[in-house]
């Protein structure tokens, strides 16, 4: 019950501050506004509905080095998207053709902030927390990445491929960066400063989202597996890779630090029942 819940007070959160950000994107100074508002409303309101339903302090979403874990994440998220974009530029897939829009780029700013909270606070903070106590780390991780690919199925240039690279390259490695830290900040910033970077600053699509206005204007071109295609970066081999490996980086991590949840054994009363 507790997780229909959280899902549902965070989740109309998302709706009404996410939906209005991007329904408002062509005021940029606007659309930052609302979805810095948006982040902050998506946060107390996970906080509320934490204490009301589990009687506990929310931890994970603790004041007290919330600024140093986001900033470690953005680092991380803008370093993984540099290193992609670099190798697809390398190889001639990424063109840059002038400067963008200032404006655009704070629009964008607000936006990808109120996607980064929400989305990491429903799929992170609500699913993949509550139902690991269940089912355990492993099987919760898969469960959620797969859930978390599907929900991107929605987006205008999405396809299956697009869907799958997102399961492997974001859902694994966001909730294998939950079970390592146990804290909603780190993903929270590296989902950010991937997004951001990407739009933002390099003015690539973002999971099939349409053609952003950044700081740079440039364009992608080649085989869909380099450059993403109509989806972005995230569709590419890069970026799948890359997921792959900090998966992998962070679930050894998480074992290391003793925060690997094993599926909660049947109880006998459950047999007989």
């Amino acid at each position: 019950m507790r997780l229909v819940k959280q899902l549902v007070a965070v989740g109309a959160v998302a709706f009404v501050g996410g939906g209005s950000a991007a329904a408002l994107q062509d005021n940029a100074w606007l659309t930052l506004l609302i979805g810095v508002v948006t982040c902050v409303a998506a946060v107390l309101v996970y906080r509320w509905v934490v204490r009301r339903t589990e009687q506990r302090a929310p931890v994970e979403v603790a004041a007290s080095g919330a600024v140093v874990r986001t900033a470690v994440g953005v680092l991380i998220g803008a370093g993984m998207f540099g290193a992609v974009i670099a190798n697809i530029a390398l190889l001639g897939g990424y063109h840059v053709h002038g400067l963008g829009s200032v404006s655009g780029a704070a629009g964008l700013l607000g936006l990808m902030a109120a996607a980064s909270v929400t989305e990491e606070l429903l799929f992170r903070g609500v699913l993949f927390r509550i139902v690991e106590e269940r089912l355990g780390t492993w099987f919760t991780l898969v469960l959620t990445g797969v859930l978390f690919g599907l929900f991107h199925l929605g987006n205008p240039d999405a396809g299956l491929w697009g869907a799958v690279a997102i399961v492997i390259s974001a859902g694994f490695m966001l909730a294998a960066c939950y079970a390592a830290t146990r804290n909603l900040w780190v993903p929270i910033g590296l989902h950010f400063g991937w997004n951001f970077v990407a739009a933002g600053i390099f003015g690539t699509v973002v999971s099939g989202n349409g053609e952003p206005q950044g700081l740079l204007e440039a364009t992608t071109s080649g085989p869909d597996l380099l450059t993403g295609g109509d989806f972005g970066p995230e569709g590419s081999l890069y970026t799948v890779g890359a997921g792959v490996a900090l998966t992998v980086f962070f679930l050894w991590l998480a074992r290391r630090r003793g925060h690997i949840v094993p599926r909660r054994a049947k109880t006998n009363a459950t047999v007989a029942r």
